[in-house]
C-alpha cells in the first residue's frame, strides 16, 4: 500500500544529478526512512546521470512511500530507442564500460528492482526495504534475553570530566572521584594527560591530547587511580563553549565493561538476506566491477563519496612514503587540473593539512581559512575529512565539501570514514602496484636515457638530448641553463616545447627573465618566475585589445602571448646540474595552467639531472680539448701554397684517425729567396699525435736550415742529428726534400734528395713514366749519413709526382697498389692539370678497397704547363 509520493522532472543538465539527489535524500528523510537514504541517493545518482548525461534527454523521478519501505522510480525520454526482445535477458552492460552500471549497483543494494522500455521511455525502478525495527525509532537495539544484557556494577557510575582549552581539569564529579579515587581538590588545576595512559604510539594515531581537540570522540584508554593502578574505561568526548566562547571538552567515562552505556550503537545493515551478507561491502560502496587501475579507483571513490554525502565536491589525496605530505589524486566538483598532484605537509608549516591522521568536521572554512588548502577559492563552505589508514599507518584522506555552511556533522564524518575503511586496503594495493610500475619504467627509463647521453661528446647534441628526453615524458616543456665557469651567469642554451608553435613564444619569454639561481642543493625547486612574467604579459595583452592601456599589439602577438601564458602557468621546477662537485647549469621543467608535478616524477628528473650533468659536463671537456687540440694541428700544417711562376703546384692531404688533422704525414711549400722554392714530403713512423710532434720538428728545422742557405743534403743531415737528440721520443723519418727553380725558357730546374722516401714520378708528354730519384738512408736512423742531391729538369708538360706510402701501400686483403700501379695511374694523366692528377691519384687510391684509408696520405704534384 502506498502510504506518500513526491514527484520532480529534472533538465537534461549535469547539475540536475546533484538537484536529484538532495530531492531523494529530502523526502526520504522527511519520511523518517533515514535507514535507506544513502542507498537510494546512490542509485538515484548512477541512473539520473544515465538520463539527463548519457540518454541526454529529462529524467523524471518518482518517490513511493510504502508501509515496508520505499520505491524510486527513474524515466528518461530518449526518442525512437529500440524495445529489446522478450524473453531475452536484460543486458547489464559490459563490466569495464562505464554505462550500465546503474541496473548493477541496482541488482548489488535494491531489494527488488526492473526496467521497463516503451518507444519514447526507459522506466527503471528499485525497491529498498526497511529493516525489521519498531516504526518511528531511527536505531534501536534487538530485543536480548536478560542473560544476554551488558553486565554493569550494582550502580552505573559515570565519571564527569571537564578540560580547559589548555588540557587542565575543571570540574570532577563525586562519580569520577569514586572510580579514580582522586577527590576533585587533588585533580582539579592539573593537566588530564597527566592522568591518562593512552594506549597508541605517539606520532603514529590520534594522542589525548588530539582527541580532546575533536567536537567528538569516542574510544578506549585507561585513568591512573590513586593507587597507582590504571583502570581501563570507555570515554565519550564532546567539545563545547562557555558563552563568552571559551573552549572546553566533556568526558563522560565509564568503566570500560560498562562501555553499553556510552557507545553509539552500530549502524544495522540495510538488508539482511542471505544475498546481501555475500555482497563485499568494497564493490557495494565502490561499484562493480572495481576499476583495475589507480586512478579509476580513486575517481570513482570521490564520485561515489560525493553521491553519498549529497555533497558539491569531493577530493582524495594519498600520503607519500614517509607521510609528510599529502598529493592530490582525484577530485570532483572542483578544478582538477589546478589540484591534480598538488602537494601540502601533514604536520606543520605554511598551508599544511590539518587532522589528516583523524576525522575532521569544518562547519564554516570561512571561520577557519586555509584549514583545507585545496578548497580555497573554491566556493565550499563546510567540508568533512577522515583518513585513510593500513595498519595503523595513514595513507591517505578523503573529503566532501558543500558550498553551504554547516552542511556537516559527526554522523557524516562517521558514514564518511567507514566507506573510507571499506576502500583504504583497495587503495594502498593500487598505488603499491602503480609505484611498483612506475620504478620499473623509471629503471627503463634511466637505462635509455643513460645509453642515449653515453653516446654522444657532442655539446649542443647533448642539450638537445636532455630536453628531448623530458619532453613530454616528465614535462610539458624543458628549458637548459648553462653556466660556462663559475664566474659567468647562467646562459639559456636549449628551450623545447610538446608543441613545436609555443618553443618561439617560450624562449622569447625566458629570455625576457632572469635565470633561475645557481643553488647547488639537491632535489628540485619551485620556480614562480617563469608563470608570473607569462601572466602578467597575458594581462597587458588582454587589457590591449580591449582597448584598456596603451593601443596595438593585437592579432598573432596576442594569441601568441596568451598561448605561452597556458602554456607556462602551471607548476615549474628548476633542478641543478652539478657535475665534480660545480653546478654547470639548471634543467627547468614546466607544466601548463594549474597543473603540478607528481613527487615520482621529480625523483625520475633529478636521478636524470645528474646523469645528463655528468654528460653535459664530458662534452663541454671534449669539445675543449678537441679544439686545442685542432688548433695544434693546424699550427703544424702550412698556411697555404705559394704562387711559383711558371709552375702548377698542387697538394691533397688525408690525415688518419677521427679529429686528426694532421699524422705522421707531412709536406710543405716554401719560398727561399728570390727565385728559388723548397718542397718537401715526409712521412714519420707511426700515426697520430706522437707523430704530429715530429712533424711539426721537421717541418720548421727544413724552412729554418734551407734559409740559412744550406743545400738539400746539409739540411736533411742537420734535421737528422735534432731527431736522434729527441731520444726516446725520436722517430725515424723518410722525406723527400727537394728546391726548384723555375726557368726562362718555361722548364723547372730541381734538385732533390729521397731519404727512404717513395721515390718521386716524373710524367713526360708522351705519357712514359720514370723515377725521378734514387733511394738514399732515412732519417732518425743513423747519426753520420752521406746523403747527396740529384737534379733534372722538368719540360713544359712534365708533371712530378710525389706520395706518402699511404698511396702506395693501399690494399685489399693480398693485393697492393705499390709503385707499378700508381706508375700505372699516373701513365694516364697526360694533359691534366696539376691539380686534376692529385684528384685523380685519390680518386685511385680511394677506389683500390672498399674499406677506407687506414693510413695518413699526402700528394703533391707539380707540373710545368705548356706555352700558350
Amino acid at each position: 500500500m502506498i502510504t506518500a509520493r513526491a514527484a520532480a522532472t529534472f533538465d537534461p543538465v549535469a547539475r540536475s544529478v546533484a538537484t536529484a539527489r538532495a530531492f531523494v535524500r529530502d523526502t526520504l528523510q522527511g519520511w523518517g526512512y533515514t535507514d535507506v537514504v544513502d542507498d537510494a541517493v546512490v542509485l538515484t545518482s548512477e541512473l539520473v546521470t544515465n538520463a539527463v548525461i548519457h540518454a541526454g534527454t529529462a529524467a523524471d523521478v518518482l518517490c513511493l512511500r510504502t508501509e515496508d519501505g520505499v520505491r524510486v522510480e527513474i524515466a528518461d525520454h530518449y526518442p525512437e530507442r529500440e524495445i529489446p526482445l522478450q524473453p531475452a535477458a536484460l543486458d547489464l552492460g559490459s563490466l569495464d564500460s562505464e554505462n550500465g552500471r546503474g541496473l548493477l549497483l541496482c541488482a548489488a543494494l535494491a531489494s527488488r528492482w526492473g526496467v521497463e522500455y516503451s518507444p519514447t521511455r526507459k522506466h527503471v525502478w528499485f525497491q529498498l526495504d526497511l529493516p525489521d525495527r519498531p516504526v518511528g525509532v531511527r536505531s534501536a537495539g534487538p530485543l536480548l534475553p536478560v542473560g544476554l544484557l551488558p553486565v554493569t556494577d550494582e550502580r552505573v557510575r559515570v565519571a564527569v570530566v571537564q578540560v580547559d582549552s589548555e588540557g587542565a581539569v575543571a570540574a570532577w564529579n563525586d562519580d569520577a572521584a569514586y572510580l579514580f579515587g582522586h577527590t576533585a581538590d587533588q585533580v582539579i588545576g592539573k593537566q588530564l594527560t597527566d592522568f591518562t595512559a593512552w594506549p597508541q604510539t605517539p606520532g603514529t594515531s590520534t594522542g589525548i591530547a588530539d582527541a580532546l581537540r575533536l567536537s567528538r570522540w569516542e574510544g578506549s584508554y585507561g585513568i591512573r587511580g590513586a593507587d597507582g593502578r590504571t583502570i581501563p574505561v570507555y570515554g565519550s568526548h564532546l567539545r563545547v563553549r562557555d558563552p563568552q566562547g571559551e573552549p572546553s571538552t566533556v568526558c563522560l567515562l565509564v568503566r570500560d565493561y560498562e562501555r553499553a552505556v556510552l557507545q553509539t550503537p552500530v549502524r544495522a545493515p540495510v538488508s539482511d538476506t542471505a544475498e546481501s551478507r555475500k555482497t563485499d561491502p568494497f564493490e557495494v560502496f565502490i561499484g562493480s566491477p572495481a576499476p583495475d587501475d589507480l586512478d579509476g579507483l580513486l575517481q570513482r571513490t570521490v564520485e561515489r563519496a560525493r553521491d553519498m554525502l549529497d555533497a558539491d565536491a569531493a577530493f582524495l589525496l594519498l600520503a607519500t612514503d614517509d607521510e609528510t605530505e599529502l598529493e592530490v589524486r582525484a577530485t570532483t566538483g572542483l578544478p582538477s587540473a589546478r589540484q591534480r598532484f598538488a602537494r601540502v605537509p601533514v604536520e606543520a608549516g605554511t598551508g599544511r593539512y590539518g587532522s589528516a591522521r583523524m576525522p575532521a568536521v569544518h562547519e564554516d572554512l570561512d571561520a577557519v581559512p586555509g584549514a583545507v588548502p585545496l578548497l580555497g577559492n573554491t566556493g565550499m563552505r563546510s567540508v568533512v575529512t577522515v583518513p585513510l589508514k593500513v595498519e595503523g599507518r595513514l595513507t591517505g584522506s578523503l573529503g566532501v565539501a558543500a558550498e553551504a555552511a554547516g552542511r556537516y556533522s559527526n554522523e557524516e564524518a562517521l558514514r564518511l570514514q567507514f566507506a573510507a575503511d571499506r576502500i583504504a586496503l583497495a587503495v594502498e594495493s593500487a598505488r603499491l602496484g602503480e609505484l611498483e610500475r612506475l620504478r620499473r619504467g623509471s629503471l627503463s627509463f634511466l637505462v635509455e636515457a643513460s645509453d642515449l647521453l653515453a653516446g654522444t661528446l657532442d655539446r649542443d647534441q647533448t642539450l638537445a638530448l636532455m630536453a628531448q628526453m623530458t619532453v613530454p615524458t616528465l614535462a610539458t616543456w624543458c628549458a637548459v641553463y648553462t653556466i660556462a665557469d663559475p664566474a659567468s651567469d647562467p646562459e639559456l642554451s636549449y628551450v623545447l616545447h610538446e608543441d613545436e608553435e609555443r618553443i618561439d613564444g617560450l624562449k622569447s619569454l625566458l629570455t625576457r627573465i632572469s635565470p633561475p639561481e645557481p643553488v647547488r642543493t639537491p632535489g628540485a625547486r619551485v620556480w614562480a618566475a617563469p608563470s608570473e612574467a607569462a601572466h602578467e604579459a597575458a594581462l597587458r595583452t588582454s587589457m590591449r585589445s580591449i582597448g584598456i592601456g596603451d593601443a596595438g599589439g593585437l592579432g598573432s602577438t596576442t594569441r601568441t602571448t596568451l598561448a605561452t601564458a597556458a602554456a607556462v602557468g602551471g607548476e615549474t621546477v628548476v633542478l641543478p646540474l652539478v657535475a665534480r662537485n660545480r653546478v654547470i647549469g639548471m634543467l627547468t621543467l614546466g607544466k601548463p595552467s594549474d597543473d603540478h608535478f607528481r613527487q615520482e616524477i621529480l625523483e625520475l628528473a633529478e636521478d636524470l639531472s645528474r646523469r645528463a650533468a655528468l654528460a653535459l659536463d664530458n662534452a663541454r671537456l671534449y669539445s675543449e680539448r678537441t679544439a686545442i687540440s685542432q688548433s695544434l694541428q693546424r699550427s703544424l700544417l702550412p698556411p697555404g701554397l705559394p704562387a711559383v711562376p711558371n709552375v702548377e703546384v698542387d697538394v691533397i692531404y688525408r690525415a688518419a684517425g677521427e679529429g686528426n688533422e694532421v699524422g705522421g704525414d707531412f709536406y710543405d711549400v716554401f719560398p727561399i729567396r728570390d727565385g728559388a722554392y723548397g718542397f718537401a714530403i715526409g712521412d714519420v713512423c707511426g700515426t697520430g699525435p706522437e707523430a704530429a710532434a715530429v712533424t711539426g720538428l721537421a717541418r720548421h728545422a727544413l724552412r729554418l736550415l734551407a734559409r740559412e742557405g744550406f743545400a738539400g743534403p746539409a739540411v736533411l743531415e742537420r734535421l737528422n742529428a735534432a731527431i736522434l737528440d729527441e731520444g726516446t721520443r725520436s722517430r725515424f723519418l723518410t722525406l723527400l726534400y727537394g728546391e726548384l727553380w723555375p726557368q726562362e725558357d718555361g722548364s723547372a730546374l730541381l734538385k732533390v734528395v729521397c731519404a727512404g722516401h717513395p721515390l718521386p714520378l716524373r710524367l713526360r708528354q708522351d705519357g712514359s713514366v720514370e723515377p725521378a730519384a734514387d733511394p738514399q738512408p732515412l732519417l732518425g736512423v743513423m747519426e753520420d749519413l752521406e746523403l747527396y742531391e740529384q737534379e733534372f729538369t722538368l719540360e713544359p708538360g712534365d708533371v712530378l709526382l710525389c706520395v706518402t706510402d699511404g698511396v702506395t701501400e693501399r690494399r685489399e686483403g693480398t693485393r697492393m697498389l705499390g709503385d707499378d700501379g700508381l706508375a700505372d695511374v699516373l701513365a694516364h694523366c697526360t694533359g691534366l692539370t696539376a691539380g686534376a692528377v692529385a684528384a685523380r691519384i685519390l680518386r685511385a687510391v680511394e677506389r683500390f678497397a672498399a674499406e677506407p684509408p687506414s693510413d695518413d696520405m699526402a700528394i703533391l704534384t707539380m707540373r710545368v704547363p705548356e706555352p700558350q
